[in-house]
């Protein structure tokens, strides 16, 4: 699906360390998106360096398992400058995270910058909480989260919109 000029549609989630939140967006969206019969290029990164090569959380493996997706083979990975071009989106989990990113964008970058909750409908700029010291339910219920905007992304995208704002 183009999304403008030369570029198509190109999706980057982000979180702090990319074992959690990033990887069930990452497994939510491609999973909407192929409901929605969008074709798309999907993946994950982190804004801090901590877990470079790691598989997700047995927890947000577990969350994600639990609702038929399968994000087990996903690695994490920091952000990159040339994500900036590769990706025609980023989206960040929570506002410390969007800042992160903001701050590294070089100033030809080409992605539109947004958080993930810009996608619902009332676009409330709302942080996904960061699980990682919580338990499975914690987990459970940030995928919930997750996946609900994700599905709206992709309705979204289906429909011609997409959110980003600058």
């Amino acid at each position: 699906m183009p999304v403008g000029g030369d570029h198509t549609l190109s999706v980057l989630f982000v979180c702090l360390g990319n074992i959690c939140r990033s990887p069930m967006a990452q497994g939510a969206f491609r999973a909407a998106a192929a409901r929605q019969g969008i074709e798309c290029h999907v993946d994950s990164a982190g804004t801090a360096s901590y877990h470079i090569g790691s598989p997700p959380d047995p927890r947000a493996i577990a969350a994600a398992s639990a609702q038929g997706v399968d994000i087990a083979d996903q690695t994490a990975r920091q952000l990159e400058r040339e994500d900036f071009f590769r990706f025609s989106h980023i989206f960040a989990m929570d506002e410390a995270n969007l800042v992160g990113i903001q701050a590294r964008a070089p100033r030809d970058g080409t992605a539109k910058i947004a958080m993930l909750n810009d996608a619902l409908e009332n676009n409330v700029r709302k942080s996904i909480a960061d699980p990682y010291y919580g338990d499975e339910e914690l987990f459970a219920k940030v995928w919930d989260e997750i996946a609900a905007a994700a599905e709206d992304l992709a309705a979204r995208i289906a429909g011609g919109g997409i959110v980003a704002r600058p």
